[in-house]
């Protein structure tokens, strides 16, 4: 093993982490705790995607939209916040969190840490080798010792439409650091990104269309969750069409407003436009190619994070397409990171069991999500469809949020519904899913008890306290065991 101080001259590196977004810090913070050289190479902003395109920003904006729409709903206090967002004040918070686009305060970090940063684009060129090119032309090689791991994450996808290009669309990370509302913004696409992005903007004032392929918004929770979304962003004022696709698109004189084509024949206009449909890995230009790996591809791995067929290539995060999300992405990094360290060290057997250290096992069964509109949805597990495709034994137990007596008190007018999915033979839940106001605070208890595998039996003695929406839980367990 080496430290960091011996080797900023000889290029030589226990660890090279390609991308210094959460996945990649976490990958260099377990390694250099372990006490190997670690070298971290990025051609952007220290903190990645998440910092400053996706996940901090983007609660910023929808904060405010939330907590106006709950305070709304209470006695006493609606009257006081009848008025419109102070949309300045939003943007200039967004921009603390987005630390107005520095990286100083990531990159002390990095240097607490020991890691040592590279400024460039990276590129595998064979085993164990990354040849980085500075931002002013310099190239230079890094050579690992034990492991590169590529951190790189995903980046938006747009389709090929006509006029596309020269109409200037905004991807995720336009949605999240614009700078000014738009009067109408049309968002295409029904995920996460667009109900998020379409929840915060219309509550900044935005005249949102959202224009969805298919039928309905979050396809991939319980088609419920997509239904309360959808009513709660119609009666905020938004317009929401499904069964639609756009076909072309046109900007007028090339600052002027956006006219989409739809493909039954109708037109859509407004002043930007929103795309938000899907990911791609970014791994086109990192020399996967030198290394017998398809360059643009995602890279498949095993639970320890290290791309198959190899002993000294990793993946983590994005871009091995097990879980987009940013937290399963640090959880995978500190599973590399000791995997990493572990196998650095001689060992050749790992803790690589259901609960082991070295294995990121969540990732197959019990991966945690929120998603951030008005109302909130939450999920981990399966949902009853992925249950039933599996050949078990299931049965979905459902509830309506508003007859526990928290949320009543939580919000006048309180709408949601909860969902635990069971295995019948084994009486454990499969997936839980629950939509409705604050329920994002609610799914930790959720993947406890999906990650742990708790026996039914067990959890009846798992009190909620009174009066709170997790209460819920007590409900279910009774109309399980009806």
């Amino acid at each position: 093993m080496t430290r960091a101080s011996e080797v900023r001259e000889s290029g030589q590196y226990d660890v090279v982490v390609l991308g210094a977004g959460p996945v990649g810090e976490n990958v260099a913070d377990r390694a250099a705790a372990a006490g190997l050289g670690v070298a971290v190479v990025e051609s952007e902003l220290v903190g990645g995607e998440c910092s400053y395109w996706a996940c901090m920003p983007s609660k910023a904006l929808l904060r405010p939209a939330i907590a106006r729409a709950d305070a709304r709903k209470v006695p006493g206090l609606r009257q006081a916040v009848g008025g419109p967002l102070d949309a300045e004040a939003v943007l200039a918070h967004r921009d603390e969190y987005a630390a107005h686009w520095k990286d100083d305060g990531q990159v002390a970090w990095l240097d607490s840490i020991g890691a040592r940063l590279h400024r460039g684009h990276g590129r595998l060129d064979g085993a164990r080798r990354v040849t980085v090119t500075a931002p002013g032309g310099e190239r230079y090689t890094l050579t690992a010792r034990h492991a590169v791991a590529v951190c790189t994450g995903s980046r938006a996808v747009l389709p090929d439409l006509p006029g596309l290009a020269g109409a200037r669309p905004w991807t995720s990370r336009e949605a999240t650091s614009a700078q000014r509302v738009p009067d109408r913004l049309a968002v295409v696409g029904g995920g996460v990104v667009a109900a998020e992005m379409a929840t915060a903007w219309q509550a900044l004032g935005s005249r949102v269309t959202v224009l969805v392929r298919g039928g309905g918004l979050l396809p991939r929770m319980e088609p419920f969750v997509g239904e309360h979304v959808a009513d709660a962003l119609t009666e905020a004022g938004a317009v929401i069409r499904t069964h639609v696709s756009v076909t072309a698109v046109e900007r007028a004189a090339g600052t002027g407003p956006v006219t989409l084509t739809l493909d039954d024949g109708s037109r859509a206009e407004a002043d930007e436009v929103l795309f938000a449909t899907g990911r791609a890995p970014r791994t086109g230009d990192l020399g996967l190619e030198t290394v017998g790996l398809d360059p643009g591809s995602w890279l498949s791995v095993d639970d320890t994070c290290r791309v198959t067929g190899t002993d000294w290539l990793y993946a983590v995060g994005d871009v091995n397409r097990r879980a987009l999300l940013t937290h399963q992405g640090k959880y995978q990094a500190r599973v590399a990171g000791a995997a990493i360290a572990a196998r650095a060290g001689g060992r050749t057997t790992l803790d690589t069991g259901p609960w082991g250290e070295h294995a990121a096992t969540a990732d197959h069964a019990a991966v945690p999500q929120v998603v951030f509109t008005d109302p909130e949805a939450a999920s981990v597990g399966l949902t009853l469809a992925e249950a039933e495709a599996t050949g078990r034994r299931v049965r979905a137990v459902d509830h309506d949020l508003a007859a526990v007596a928290g949320s009543g008190l939580y919000a006048e007018g309180y709408r949601g519904r909860a969902r635990m999915v069971v295995d019948l033979d084994r009486e454990i839940l499969l997936g839980v899913t629950l939509v409705g106001p604050a329920v994002g605070e609610l799914l930790h208890s959720a993947t406890v008890a999906v990650a742990g595998e708790v026996p039914i039996g067990r959890l009846w003695h798992a009190v909620p306290a009174y009066p709170t929406i997790s209460e819920v839980w007590l409900r279910l367990l009774e109309a399980y065991r009806g």
